[in-house]
């Protein structure tokens, strides 16, 4: 169990809070992860939402948790812990006094300031805090990525919390990274040796990483079409899983060490500038379409917006100029309103360079590893076998699959819930570091300049698919296929 800290969660009426960070909260207190002297102080802007907050925080559990996890009674030793606090983060008035007095003048209690607003006050807000003497040498500042819309302003958001903060003390989340099956990425690539001396360029073919969405803009319009999916997405968590997937073993599992690793990775990502782009690139918006027996409506109407070119899809065909990787496509996916909400990884391996048995035997196919992040965590691996229930030699592919809820079925992962209690633990290992985010906007800036300076359009596809063709046309031309869960 963490040693008792407090948590300041500005924007706890929010949605990300009351969706994810509040349930994550609850979950660490029902599973004894949270300690019973720790204090959980929503901010909110209005007094009168304060005063029902908890009201609205009950109700959030009751909305987001999985059945069977809320319970009057865990929610009452919780909601102990919760105090709303009334406050405009923008104004240093008298309304910090409340919250100077609540925290107190203990130096020794770790303070923890979660930032669940707009990046754009993230300055006035750790200002503030440091105006009222807020901040001392066990406070911490948890923000959420993607920052900034390019390198530029990036720089400008990390420079002013930096202002405030030292580098140690900035927890920038990426809540993939929090999934156990990440961990278990990692785990089963530096912990195995089967595993260690099979990932590279002489034995696998290609890596898929792919991440799809059902939904749409869920009340998101004007951040996400100021935003869309390169910077929501690609720049953000894709990049971040294919460092995890490409990066050297590093010496020891500390977040300096990893961190190296992983801005090696990005440093050695092939550039992608001008025709480089259209060749490597399909970009996507949908249109409306059936998904499962709903008909939704396509981006446009929804974002009420004729003329936006904002992707919600992109396909990317990456390489990495290292020795380990030479050769090797690595190809990105992400999109909205697709057929089927996953987040899966998949390793191909090659063929084997003989086949010793007659065709009749059938087709050996090439061992596959897949990882998959969401709904469910599972790892699967594809293997050759005879059919058991065949005389004669048949060779048919079989699974060995290792679903992490089945076996851990009284362990409810969740990416936050970690990513929290890590923070206030001090440990960085699973957060993004300033080097890192100015490395991913280095390579994701050019495409975008590319795409505003030819006015790229987007390539439409129906919602409920797996999105534009040109995305299959893409893998074709190195004649792969996506593998759709």
């Amino acid at each position: 169990m963490a040693n008792a800290f407090d948590m300041v969660l500005f924007g706890g009426g929010g949605d990300l809070s009351l969706r994810k960070l509040i349930p994550a909260l609850y979950r660490a207190y029902i599973e004894g992860g949270l300690n019973a002297e720790s204090r959980i102080l929503p901010v909110c802007r209005r007094q009168e939402d304060a005063d029902v907050y908890l009201k609205t925080a009950q109700q959030a559990l009751k909305t987001h948790l999985r059945d069977g996890e809320y319970s009057d009674k865990n929610w009452k030793g919780f909601s102990a812990q919760l105090r709303a606090v009334a406050l405009d983060i923008s104004k240093p008035d008298e309304q910090w006094d409340s919250l100077v007095d609540i925290l107190g003048k203990d130096t020794e209690r770790t303070r923890l300031f979660y930032l669940a607003i707009p990046p754009a006050v993230f300055g006035p807000c750790c200002e503030n805090l440091s105006v009222k003497g807020l901040i001392h040498e066990n406070s911490r500042v948890v923000v959420e990525k993607p920052l900034g819309y390019n390198a530029k302003t990036s720089d400008e958001i990390n420079s002013k919390i930096a202002e405030f903060f030292p580098e140690e003390s900035i927890f920038r989340i990426d809540h993939y990274l929090g999934k156990e099956t990440v961990q278990n990425l990692l785990a089963l690539r530096f912990s195995n040796v089967l595993f260690e001396h099979l990932w590279d360029a002489k034995t696998i073919d290609h890596i898929q990483i792919s991440i799809s969405e059902t939904v749409g803009l869920e009340g998101r319009a004007g951040f996400y079409d100021d935003t869309g999916a390169m910077r929501d997405m690609v720049q953000n968590h894709l990049l971040q899983l294919l460092c995890l997937i490409a990066m050297e073993s590093p010496n020891s599992m500390s977040a300096r060490n990893i961190r190296s690793e992983k801005i090696k990775v990005l440093e050695a990502l092939r550039p992608l500038t001008d025709q480089e782009v259209d060749r490597n690139i399909v970009r996507g918006q949908y249109v409306a379409g059936g998904l499962g027996t709903e008909l939704v409506p396509g981006y446009l109407e929804e974002l009420k917006a004729p003329n936006s070119t904002t992707e919600t899809f992109v396909a990317i065909r990456a390489h990495i100029d290292n020795w380990r990787w030479t050769g090797v496509p690595f190809y990105l996916r992400t999109g909205k309103r697709m057929e089927k909400r996953c987040a899966e990884i998949v390793i191909q391996y090659k063929n084997v360079s003989h086949s010793v048995y007659q065709p009749e035997a059938g087709k050996v196919l090439p061992n596959r590893l897949v990882i998959r992040l969401q709904p469910e965590e599972s790892i699967k691996l594809v293997l050759m076998a005879k059919k058991m229930d065949s005389l004669t030699m048949e060779l048919q592919p079989v699974e060995l699959n290792l679903t992490l809820s089945d076996t851990y079925d009284s362990f409810k992962s969740d990416a936050y819930k970690r990513l929290m209690l890590d923070a206030a633990a001090n440990n960085s290992a699973l957060f993004i570091h300033r080097e890192e985010v100015a490395a991913a906007w280095a390579w994701v800036d050019p495409i975008i300049d590319h795409w505003r300076e030819t006015a790229n359009q987007p390539q439409l596809y129906r919602a409920g698919t797996w999105g534009p063709q040109a995305s299959n046309q893409l893998l074709a031309e190195n004649g792969h296929h996506w593998f759709n869960p």
